[in-house]
């Protein structure tokens, strides 16, 4: 039985020596890096795919570790028969990747984390949850769905920008019902699984274990990862690179695409030989 059947995934057609592999954040889906991936197509073949419990794919009742989610990239690879691969997480995304890095280096070329750190922050993690409880889903319909998260969620998150935008990231996230209702698209209790086992231990080992060539990329304004802890993640293991994005928060690829590609490119040539 192929294991791919149970993801909603996207791979560019063309053929290329070098695979690349994307993989989103919580409540996220394949569809956050198509904004991304067309800058990569000429000299990687790549894929990006639904994680387990999100999108379009399956959703089982339980399995939401770190560690669940690196084994479905593994089964996955070798499915597609890609024995390596240059790895890029975002978020929880990257606390996966970061996993999968240190269970199977050999099967990594390189490694991007995109503004998450080894360390479990309680506190984003409560402000998540919360987040996501304060949503009464599902909703009559879509166009509800659309009111509440346009002006009632952006009220309780106390307005402004930041507030519009996770509005419109968490619309994103509802579809219809056959009963003309409208409720989320991921799975609830993934979504809270993931972030509880997600935060629930520091993974500094991960950090100090990585042998491959490794870059953490952060967003100048972020609030999921601090100053503090990015420096020390470039203090306990040398090797690692770090690029500070200005004027990004957490979200670098969306605040700044044109920024995030460069960047990401040109780790990527360095360590593959430039194209």
């Amino acid at each position: 039985m192929s294991y791919l059947q149970n993801f909603k995934y996207e791979i560019t057609p063309e053929p290329h020596a070098h695979k690349l592999v994307f993989l989103h954040g919580v409540m996220g889906s394949a569809a956050n890096w198509r904004r991304v991936i067309p800058a990569f197509q000429k000299d990687f073949q790549v894929l990006a795919y639904d994680q387990r419990g999100h999108g379009w794919s399956f959703k089982p009742a339980s399995g939401y570790t770190p560690e669940d989610y690196s084994l479905d990239l593994k089964m996955i690879l070798d499915e597609l028969g890609w024995n390596k691969i240059s790895l890029v997480g975002h978020s929880m995304g990257g606390r996966n990747a970061l996993h999968f890095a240190q269970k199977y280096p050999q099967r990594i070329e390189a490694l991007v984390i995109e503004d998450i750190g080894p360390e479990g922050n309680v506190d984003a993690m409560k402000k998540t949850i919360a987040m996501v409880e304060m949503v009464p889903a599902p909703f009559s319909s879509k166009l509800a769905a659309k009111e509440y998260f346009e002006h009632q969620f952006v009220e309780k998150l106390g307005g402004g920008p930041g507030a519009q935008v996770l509005g419109q990231y968490f619309y994103t996230n509802i579809e219809n019902r056959p009963d003309g209702t409208a409720d989320w698209r991921f799975s609830k209790n993934a979504i809270l699984s993931s972030l509880l086992s997600g935060h629930f231990k520091p993974r500094w080992d991960a950090v100090e274990d990585l042998r491959i060539p490794t870059l953490f990329v952060r967003g100048e304004h972020s609030n999921d990862f601090p100053r503090v802890e990015y420096d020390k993640v470039l203090a306990v293991n040398p090797a690692i690179r770090g690029v500070e994005v200005a004027g990004a928060g957490h979200w670098v690829h969306f605040d700044k695409p044109q920024e995030f590609v460069a960047v990401v490119r040109g780790f990527l040539s360095e360590i593959l030989g430039h194209f």
